[in-house]
């Protein structure tokens, strides 16, 4: 959904407006129907209305992307010696003040070759109602921690809860940062029940797809577990979200 179609939809309730002779119910009808809408546009990042988001790697092979966001925790090392293990490479969407909490783990997972992305500074639970201004502070924030602590630097940057709005796309394209979605939502975050979220994501794994993981608990380890054995099972393999940015560059 594009710019565009919200025209086309002014457009379309200008119309329906004058054929009802313009009552109060159709306007109001008219007026929550485009505020849902336009809230639906906010949430659902793979829409990408406000922001253009990579959401998905465009390939026939058997492969998929694991990411996690909001690290790196207490749990991030457990994670990281299941992905040594299976000797796959992930990419880590991590908060500002988590990196500073945890400085060595971060260190670890640049060291391990991993990937790494800006989820900003604090993750604020208001992040859809700041300013451009403000998100801008966030997202530099964050990438000074990434440049401190790090000693790196990175173009990723993944919206907290995958909410976008006008001044979240300023402030991205004022900084310059890709922005990154995913298509394969675990909501691993939300459910409480491992068998839940196992089969949620799985019964989404499709050629290209990006994985929505946190490596914020045991029990989203536990699935991750099981989802690696299910991935080598079927056969396939992993790509980290940098990859896409340079085969388009090609």
């Amino acid at each position: 959904m594009k710019h565009y179609s919200f025209i086309l939809f002014y457009l379309f309730c200008n119309v329906f407006i004058y054929a009802f002779h313009g009552t109060f119910w159709v306007y109001l009808f008219c007026f929550l129907l485009f505020s849902a809408i336009v809230v639906w546009a906010s949430f659902d990042i793979e829409l990408g209305y406000f922001v253009n988001s990579i959401t998905h790697k465009r390939t026939k092979l058997k492969e998929v992307a694991l990411t996690f966001d909001d690290g790196p925790t207490e749990f991030t090392p457990k994670f990281l010696d299941l992905l040594q293990q299976h000797q796959i490479k992930a990419t880590f969407f991590c908060i500002g003040k988590q990196i500073e909490k945890y400085p060595e783990t971060f260190q670890r997972i640049i060291s391990e070759g991993h990937t790494i992305g800006n989820h900003t500074y604090t993750h604020s639970n208001s992040t859809g109602f700041l300013s451009t201004k403000k998100m801008a502070e966030e997202i530099k924030q964050c990438d000074e921690s990434i440049a401190a602590i790090g000693n790196t630097t990175t173009h990723l940057y993944r919206p907290p809860f995958g909410v976008t709005n006008p001044s979240i796309a300023k402030a991205i394209k004022r900084i310059g940062k890709k922005s990154i979605g995913w298509n394969i939502r675990s909501l691993d975050t939300v459910i409480e029940d491992e068998k839940k979220i196992y089969k949620r994501i799985t019964g989404k794994i499709k050629p290209g797809g990006i994985i929505l993981l946190h490596d914020t608990s045991e029990k989203t380890y536990r699935v991750l577990v099981d989802l690696l054995l299910f991935l080598g099972n079927k056969k396939y393999s992993t790509f980290t979200i940098d990859s896409i940015i340079k085969s388009d560059k090609k």
